[in-house]
């Protein structure tokens, strides 16, 4: 970044004032702070909210953690600082109470509820939405609010949440944005500066710890760039360039002259130098990868562990975990096996004897034991807490991982090692974007410890060398809004803000900014217009009447006489018509009580300023109203269907307002919002038991992973269990068609794949039998079992008394065991 670009500009600026606060807390950390920290710190303490863009590992959350800092140092203040996901909260909840005491920080996860009055709270960014939405008591007094890994606003299932509270969140409240870097941080910062008032855009582009990136061939280390001195630009090594051409093979002459001049091989290489043979294809062999367990060994050599290995598959990461378990190799000391044994006993030990062979405990424990581990979606949570807290402490030297790894997670490396550059999306094998190349690969380089980080990325065929140089390359990506209006963001607008002024809301969206940027500056001028028109209405006030209504009656009758005097051609009946309309009008003004106010006149010259700025809001709304593909139309459609529904009513005073059934809607939240809603107001599920409640909830929350996951119908619940369930998808068939009737999407139909599963856990069966029933692994059977505990819990608080009854009951019967056990 250049000496004159805005951004070092505005650092400069920030640095050269003073800012008392931030050189405190700055004192009170173990590294010097950067540039673009310090700036975010001046612009908290100047009172502004700041959206800091930086590269993963770069230490952006200091600028959240200056956040907590000055809540604290304000008495009666509160701070919330919100993450993506439950681990990420259970994790900056510990680092918290490290710094601040149990007293002093919460923790809020739906399914973990912990000093929820604290002045420092840790949630997920749902739990504060559905607060905003409750105008819950715990939001007085609340000062500042972090948004962790804010471009999850992009997440097309979850996105709408972090603009929901960005925009509902009151005006008082200082906002810090944490983000990845992207492409468009400025687009961002601008609509966050729209909606949020005065927010300060901090963006870094530089890692606190160099990356060094390597291509693997066989068993060398190749850089991917080529640094000879003289080199003004960074170019892909020519030696990796050669290796995709057809004469390939003289990578060998390479790699033995290498080893020639190492020291050794000295006779192999005169031979091959000898050797006159065209490369057969065996030859190509030597370029095939070495195994995991050589791989390991190799960086343990290089001194490049700790690494963590990035597999796009679940089974790829637990067989990789096997293959360097199967070769013997042990990458701990005896003193640091002790360490371990003593951390996963002490974690673990909630859990239930007879569910540790369930879930492979004991060679779990040995693998850790031998310094590698497994990180993916389908390991117990409790595990995963574990292999993070060993790997944090340098005792666990390789992870193999899935990509949710590089989602925030503390567990920086010295090493990433790629072994693809593509991944299974759920239909296709697509090659991975710049912006998760730059997620994964930012976890190489520890602050504080290493010089530099190191990306490996492992050669196999058809691998483009300049392909990869354009992911390395590539730093950002653009951050898009998936941010959708649903029924229950619908009923609550509503119910809080009436239907125009909800729409006003939707109207300054980041989707509808990104979309239309001119109509998020119009809505915000009628809402400015708006404001000031409820001024000149209090000025025009009058103690003898509705002044609002004179003036309309006398601006009536001015423009009456003004279209009388300038249309003379007009046909006597139509000149008649307006000469009664006239006189009906006169009377109509010297009747009304405000007529003999002697204050009348200056009441009027402020109604005269009132109606001409009522003029202009009503031209800023046709302006809006006329844009193509508005945020707001898709409001609308989504009102009509809750009016067809009954879930609003239009009121005697023409406004749209909630029914008895928009009312519970309101607290309903999730994908089948609407389905829900109307399964408890047709009373489709009273006669069902817990288990069977248990077993139709999963059913509403389940995602099969593949249309082929589960079992079907084979082997459900009879008796009232499918009468319910039947009756239920018939109730999804009708609304989807009401969907499509009103050009909405819909949802996808009710999955029962888990259904038995959960049907048979909360009837208290042995976790090996529910295992194999749901054919799914343990992390994955507690991930959904705890997203069914939700929507229960929801009914526990909307549905009528008995079915709510049942549905604690249910509850209760599926937080047992694993599901029950935290390990916060």
């Amino acid at each position: 970044m250049s000496d004159s670009s805005p951004a070092e500009r505005f650092l400069a600026a920030q640095s050269a004032r003073a800012h008392p606060l931030t050189t405190a807390f700055a004192g009170m950390q173990r590294f010097d702070l950067d540039p673009f920290q310090v700036a975010g710190c001046h612009a908290l303490e100047d009172g502004r909210s700041v959206l800091v863009a930086a590269p993963t590992g770069a230490g952006k959350t200091i600028v959240g953690e200056f956040a907590m800092h000055l809540a604290m140092l304000e008495p009666g203040t509160k701070a919330f600082y919100t993450t993506p996901m439950k681990a990420l909260s259970n994790q900056k909840f510990r680092e918290l109470v490290d710094v601040y005491g149990e007293d002093e920080v919460g923790l809020l996860t739906g399914d973990t509820n912990i000093n929820g009055s604290a002045r420092i709270v840790v949630m997920t960014t749902e739990v504060l939405r559905n607060m905003l939405y409750a105008d819950s008591p715990a939001l007085r007094g609340l000062r500042y609010v972090v948004m962790d890994e804010v471009h999850y606003l992009a997440d097309r299932f979850r996105g709408a949440v972090w603009e929901e509270v960005i925009i509902h969140l009151h005006p008082s409240v200082r906002m810090v944005a944490l983000s990845a870097t992207v492409s468009n941080a400025e687009e961002f910062g601008d609509w966050l500066d729209t909606v949020r008032g005065d927010t300060a855009v901090v963006v870094s582009e530089i890692r606190p710890v160099p990356l060094e990136q390597h291509v693997l061939v066989r068993g060398d280390l190749l850089p991917l760039f080529d640094d000879r001195a003289g080199v003004a630009t960074a170019q892909v090594n020519r030696e990796l360039t050669r290796l995709r051409s057809p004469q390939g093979q003289r990578y060998e002459n390479n790699r033995r002259a290498h080893a020639h001049r190492s020291g050794g091989g000295r006779e192999a290489h005169r031979k091959h130098r000898g050797g006159t043979a065209p490369a057969r294809p065996s030859a190509l062999q030597r370029l095939e990868r070495i195994d995991r367990p050589a791989v390991v060994e190799l960086l343990g050599r290089s001194n490049l562990l700790p690494a963590i290995f990035f597999i796009f598959s679940r089974a790829g990461c637990d067989g990789a975990v096997q293959q360097v378990r199967r070769s013997g190799l042990r990458l701990t000391t005896a003193e640091e096996r002790d360490e371990i044994r003593a951390i996963v006993d002490r974690r673990t030990r909630a859990l239930a004897q007879e569910d540790l062979a369930v879930l492979g405990f004991w060679e779990w424990r040995d693998n850790l034991e031998r310094g590698v581990a497994a990180h993916h979606a389908g390991l117990l949570p409790a595990f995963k807490e574990v292999v993070e807290e060993l790997f944090q402490r340098k005792l666990v030297k390789a992870v193999f991982a899935t990509e949710t790894l590089a989602l925030g997670i503390n567990m920086p490396a010295r090493t990433v090692v790629l072994e693809k550059l593509e991944k299974f999306n759920g239909e296709a094998r697509v090659a991975i974007t710049s912006g998760e190349y730059t997620q994964l690969t930012g976890r190489a380089g520890r602050r504080g410890i290493d010089v530099e980080g190191h990306a490996v990325i492992q050669w196999s065929d058809g691998l483009d060398p300049q392909a990869v140089a354009a992911l390395a390359s590539r730093r950002t990506y653009p951050l898009n809004s998936s941010f959708r209006p649903t029924y229950n963001m619908a009923v609550n607008l509503i119910d809080r803000f009436g239907r125009d002024r909800a729409r006003e809301i939707l109207e300054s969206s980041f989707a509808q900014f990104q979309a239309d940027r001119s109509v998020v500056g119009l809505a915000r001028q009628v809402k400015e217009k708006e404001q000031t028109l409820d001024g000149y209405a209090r000025s025009m006030t009058c103690d003898r009447g509705d002044f609002a209504e004179y003036s309309g009656i006398r601006r009536e009758l001015s423009d009456l006489e003004k279209l009388n005097r300038n249309d003379r051609t007009a046909p006597a009946r139509i000149r008649q018509r307006r000469q009664d309309e006239l006189a009906g009008l006169r009377k109509r003004m010297q009747r009304h009580p405000c007529h003999d106010c002697p204050d009348r006149e200056h009441h009027a010259r402020w109604a005269e300023r009132y109606w001409r700025l009522r003029r202009d809001v009503q031209k800023l709304r046709q302006q809006i109203d006329t844009r193509t593909g508005t945020v707001a139309r898709v409001f609308d459609r989504v009102v009509d269907v809750l009016t067809a529904l009954d879930y609003v009513t239009v009121g005697a005073d023409g406004t749209t307002v909630l029914t008895s059934a928009g009312s519970t809607m309101r607290r309903i939240y999730g994908e089948r919002d609407l389905l829900v809603a109307e399964a408890l107001r047709r009373g489709l599920w009273r006669d069902l038991d817990p288990a069977g409640l248990a077993a139709l909830a999963c059913s509403l929350v389940y995602e099969p992973r593949r249309e082929s996951d589960g079992p079907g119908e084979y082997g459900l619940p009879r008796g009232a269990f499918r009468t319910a369930l039947a009756e239920t998808q018939e109730l999804w068939a009708v609304l989807d068609d009401l969907e499509q009737d009103h050009r909405l999407p819909g949802t996808e139909p009710v999955a029962t794949g888990l259904a038995k599963a959960m049907h048979s856990w909360a009837r208290g069966v042995m976790l090996d039998r529910v295992l194999l029933e749901a054919d799914m692994a343990a992390g994955d059977f507690v991930r959904w079992a705890k997203q069914t505990i939700d929507l229960l819990d929801q009914l526990s608080l909307v549905a009528d008394p008995d079915l709510a009854r049942t549905a604690r009951a249910a509850l209760d019967a599926v937080r047992r065991g694993i599901v029950a056990y935290s390990g916060v």
